[in-house]
């Protein structure tokens, strides 16, 4: 897939999880997703590149930097949390919405209790 490709079906995916909300805190031209004010995936453009940054699970990051050439260390954030995804051939739309939703779920984990009841019943509507 093409940087652009990648970054528009992370966009989508993003964009139909329950509570994601897309946010310019960093200027208009960083799209930032977070579930209940925390951050799960950045997209933006680096020196002309396109990539997504998607938080994991540190033993998965590793393992997806060993599998995938154009996935690395997650640029500007947390090195054993974040991965950046760039263009690449490997990059398909599945692993694409499986990186985005497990990114997703692993900051719900992070959320208190009274937010997990907010989100379970946004949820269910």
């Amino acid at each position: 897939m093409t940087g652009n490709d990648i970054q528009a079906f992370a966009l989508k995916i993003a964009a139909q999880l329950p509570k994601a909300e897309l946010d310019y805190p960093f200027g208009e031209d960083i799209h930032v997703y977070k579930i209940m004010g925390k951050v799960f995936m950045l997209v933006f453009d680096l020196n002309g590149k396109e990539m997504v940054n998607l938080k994991v699970q540190p033993e998965h990051g590793e393992m997806l930097r060993d599998v995938y050439e154009s996935i690395h260390t997650g640029y500007h954030m947390n090195k054993r949390h974040w991965i950046s995804i760039y263009e690449g051939e490997q990059i398909t739309e599945e692993l694409i919405e499986d990186l985005v939703q497990n990114s997703y779920a692993l900051v719900v984990k992070t959320l208190t209790k009274a937010q997990k009841q907010v989100l379970a019943i946004h949820s269910q509507v």
